[in-house]
């Protein structure tokens, strides 16, 4: 088990490996798709599936609130590098240098976080 920082419990916890058909006993699409969860509180965090190491964790796990977020940063990010506007690296290189780190969005980990990633990327779009 990995160690993650867990936002719901504010920590880094000892996750444990599970399924879709655990997390989204709905979905059967996600039904084996690997996840990593927080007992302690119940929220979870996705892996790198389609690679090498398919059971690598996408990031920290977020509470519902961080990945709504997330999702938001997202809408706007991602039309800048797919309409070909920018290339992909060239936007998460100019996200990385406004921040002053190297920019995941499944390391962001509070909402506080997550308005400052929102006011650079919402700028990075009005330049582009």
């Amino acid at each position: 088990m990995p160690d993650l920082h867990c936002c719901g419990c504010g920590q880094t916890v000892a996750a444990r490996l599970t399924n879709g058909a655990e997390i989204y006993p709905h979905r059967t699409d996600l039904r084996e798709l690997p996840f990593w969860k927080c007992d302690a509180c119940g929220n979870f965090v996705g892996c790198h599936h389609k690679t090498d190491n398919p059971t690598k964790p996408l990031g920290c796990i977020p509470t519902p609130e961080i990945k709504r977020a997330r999702q938001h940063i997202h809408r706007i990010l991602d039309p800048l590098w797919k309409s070909g506007r920018m290339s992909r690296r060239a936007v998460y290189g100019k996200l990385s240098a406004v921040l002053g780190k190297d920019y995941h969005t499944a390391e962001v980990a509070t909402i506080d976080e997550a308005r400052a990633v929102y006011r650079a990327v919402t700028a990075i779009a009005k330049d582009a």
